[in-house]
């Protein structure tokens, strides 16, 4: 399973959000490859993405997707990470 995390520019949050997700995975006792991006680049890094990670503000920068979508309110928020993870891959 592959999921990505995206924000708008440059890795930094993103990679917050990997990271939570990581761990959010790992409750969950769920594999999977996590990888961080930009909105620039999301159509490339999640071409093969069952997940993409973001907020509600760059929901449209993802475009067409067969992914499953999932808006996360805040980055550092491990509970809210985990519940929606397990929505939607568990």
């Amino acid at each position: 399973m592959k999921i990505v995390a995206i924000c708008g520019a440059g890795i930094g949050t993103s990679e917050i959000l990997r990271v939570n997700a990581v761990r959010a995975l790992e409750r969950l006792g769920i594999d999977a490859e996590v990888t961080a991006t930009d909105a620039a680049s999301v159509g490339v890094a999640a071409a093969d993405a069952q997940v993409i990670l973001t907020s509600a503000e760059l929901v449209s920068a993802v475009g067409r997707t067969n992914a499953d979508v999932v808006v996360i309110e805040n980055y550092f928020d491990l509970d809210e990470i985990t519940a929606k993870l397990e929505l939607a891959v568990g």
